[in-house]
């Protein structure tokens, strides 16, 4: 079982790693033989500093992270803000729109890009953060990921913190955020990834060089470089790495919160 685990880990880490060994290839090294070499023979990291020097990657870093930290807290804030009430509160209409926001992820983005794109336009949002960061303050997944979430609390931690005096907002912030702690983990995680992953929006509505994101920024090296695998490889190890650093942090928190803990019975 071991055996196979680990086989297939190293097919699914092999782009990564062929990534990797490609951006600390030297010019010497050909890096489409056959059969390929997963080790530099001479391992450089010049194919960085080349990148680092010859695009602004500070600016598009620090633009990245912008982007991704902001989306990211809007969207746990709206998204558990939207979901409390559709799991936890009863009133007319309740599951309507449940079903409603749900069928709202069957619509594909490019559907809703122009429109978005002339709203942003309209809101004089174009090359700036905000108008990056707008789409994303709020999610679908998200709504349904916390929901589900709210769902699993136990009632009688409610009922407790009614009976203290606990208004909905308290009740919201007190205990039923941190009784979903690893749902909202779990959807930063997929949000940051997105975010910070994203291509599409950022290219319809920058063309500032100083506001693009990393992925703006390696596409520029296409073309800076005429298609050098080695810069480019370079700058995609740049922009990915973030992501990865992030998920290591992160994904620690990702496990089964007790909260019947404090519930006798």
């Amino acid at each position: 079982m071991y055996v196979l685990l680990s086989a297939i880990a190293f097919v699914m880490l092999f782009p990564l790693l062929w990534l990797i060994s490609t951006s600390l290839k030297s010019p010497a090294e050909n890096i489409f033989q056959s059969p390929p070499q997963l080790l530099p023979s001479q391992p450089t990291f010049q194919n960085f500093v080349t990148v680092w020097q010859s695009k602004p990657f500070g600016q598009y870093l620090f633009n990245s992270t912008v982007v991704a930290v902001v989306t990211v807290s809007l969207n746990l804030l709206f998204c558990s803000l939207a979901a409390y009430p559709l799991a936890r509160l009863n009133f007319r209409g309740r599951d309507l729109i449940f079903a409603s926001i749900i069928s709202t992820i069957m619509i594909p983005f490019q559907i809703v890009m122009i429109p978005l794109y002339i709203l942003t336009v309209q809101l004089g949002l174009k090359n700036t953060y905000l108008g990056v960061i707008f789409p994303g303050i709020a999610s679908a997944f998200g709504i349904f990921l916390l929901r589900q979430a709210f769902q699993g609390v136990p009632k009688e931690l409610e009922e407790a913190a009614r009976i203290d005096g606990c208004s909905e907002l308290g009740l919201w912030w007190n205990v039923m955020l941190p009784a979903v702690r690893p749902a909202l983990v779990t959807l930063a995680i997929f949000v940051f990834i997105g975010s910070w992953s994203d291509f599409l929006w950022p290219l319809i509505v920058l063309d500032r060089e100083e506001y693009y994101t990393l992925p703006l920024g390696v596409a520029t090296l296409a073309g800076t470089f005429s298609l050098d695998w080695r810069l480019i490889a370079a700058g995609s190890v740049i922009s990915i790495a973030p992501v990865l650093l992030f998920f290591l942090l992160m994904q620690r928190y990702i496990v089964p919160t007790d909260t019947g803990s404090g519930v006798k019975g």
